[in-house]
Parts: structure tokens; C-alpha cells; sequence
């Protein structure tokens, strides 16, 4: 690996990381009335985006489908199984509850990530039919589900009715 296959990686993930603090910049600055600051965070998100997705084809980090699917199979079962019971354990022993509770969450969704991306790639490498629904996220916690959001929350009690729907 090269320095520059290094700092492509780096400025992948840094305008990846400033796409979402703006983002959410954006979404603070709107609740407090300044319409005119969101709009420039969104726009510089935006622009972040741009270049994350720029740098990210640079690397060709984008392959098959079935190369897409097992990188995530791969990335969220390193998530749920290595990154962050090491994290759960950490924020516990330091007393850092928002971040263990956080973590927690995440922890349990990236394990049902991985299943459903171990799932998916079993259906398009056998090209079986796959069903056509709509998938619902939990604005807390994460969960993901496919076809009807339930009543309640399985991770975190968030009512169903709060999912959002992804088409």
C-alpha cells in the first residue's frame, strides 16, 4: 500500500465524518430558527460528499454488487464481534453512560445488519427472487427491519409509529 492509497483512506473518512457532523449542524441550526446557517451547512455537506465519494472511487471502493454486499457482511460483523464490545467494556469502566448505552445500540443493530446482508448475499448469488419491501430504522437506536415497522421497538421501545420508512 502506497502513502497516497493512505491518505485516500484518510480523506475518505474525514469528508465521510464532516458530511455527517454537518449534517447535523444543519439540523440544529433549523430547530433554532436560522434557516440560512442550515442551508449552508446542507450545502457544504453536500460538497463533502462530493469529495468523500470522489476519494472513495479513487480508491475503487466500489465493486459488484455481490463485492459490495460481502464488504458489508465483513464490516458489520467486525463491528458487532470486535469494535464494540471493546467499547461497551471501556465506557462502562470509565462511567460513560450516554456512550455505553450508545454503543449498546449500535452493537445489536450491526449485528442485524449482518444478517441481513449474509441473507441478501445468499439470494443474489443464487438469483433467487428477492422480495420487493420497504426496510423501517429506528430514529433511537438504529434497528433495522424489512416490510412493517413493528409496535414497538425491540432494542430500545421506541414506538413503531416513529420508524422511518426507507424505500
Amino acid at each position: 500500500m502506497t502513502q497516497t492509497d493512505d491518505n485516500l483512506k484518510e480523506a475518505f473518512a474525514g469528508e465521510s465524518q464532516a458530511n455527517r457532523r454537518y449534517t447535523f449542524f444543519a439540523e440544529k441550526a433549523e430547530k433554532e430558527g436560522l434557516k440560512q446557517v442550515a442551508r449552508l451547512f446542507r450545502a457544504a455537506a453536500e460538497a463533502e460528499t462530493v469529495h468523500a465519494r470522489n476519494h472513495f472511487n479513487a480508491m475503487d471502493g466500489v465493486g459488484s454488487s455481490i463485492d459490495n454486499i460481502s464488504a458489508g457482511v465483513i464490516g458489520e460483523h467486525l463491528e458487532f464481534t470486535r469494535m464494540y464490545p471493546g467499547f461497551i467494556d471501556k465506557a462502562e469502566e470509565e462511567g460513560n453512560n450516554r456512550a455505553q448505552k450508545s454503543f449498546e445500540y449500535a452493537n445489536q443493530v450491526e449485528e442485524i445488519h449482518y444478517n441481513m446482508y449474509q441473507e441478501m448475499l445468499k439470494k443474489v448469488k443464487a438469483k433467487q427472487p428477492i422480495k420487493d419491501e420497504p426496510y423501517y430504522v429506528c430514529p433511537v437506536c438504529g434497528n433495522t427491519v424489512a416490510g412493517n415497522a413493528p409496535d414497538v421497538c425491540p432494542i430500545c421501545g421506541t414506538p413503531g409509529s416513529k420508524f422511518k420508512k426507507i424505500e
